[in-house]
């Protein structure tokens, strides 16, 4: 996994939570003392964040950095589809995520009865 790679990830991820908590770019970036250019620049992954301005922005989103840089796996790993799964539950609401773990802990106890 490249720079590039890492970029796009954190932006993707930025991106869900801002528009989970209903945030346009605007807010977020008034909240986090950044332009709103360098919000959609993030967003997209075209330019890497200083871990600074990584701290605004997740304070103004109210989300923890460990949990921002969670799962960040290589793609050589093999791990890619748990990748794929965590992002995309990830930018779902709290009680949705909570929702998709029982139905998957359904789902493993079933196949492993």
């Amino acid at each position: 996994m490249n720079n590039s790679d890492i970029a796009i990830i954190i932006g993707q991820r930025l991106r869900a939570r801002r528009i989970q908590l209903g945030y346009s770019q605007d807010l977020t970036s008034e909240k986090a003392n950044l332009h709103p250019t360098y919000i959609g620049q993030l967003e997209r992954g075209e330019k890497n964040a200083t871990i600074g301005s990584i701290q605004k922005i997740c304070s103004a989103l109210d989300l923890p950095m460990e949990e921002l840089f969670a799962n960040i796996v290589s793609t050589a790993s093999g791990s890619r589809p748990a990748q794929q799964c965590y992002d995309l539950i990830v930018s779902m609401p709290i009680s949705e995520q909570e929702k998709l773990y029982t139905i998957i802990e359904k789902i493993i106890s079933f196949k492993n009865s």
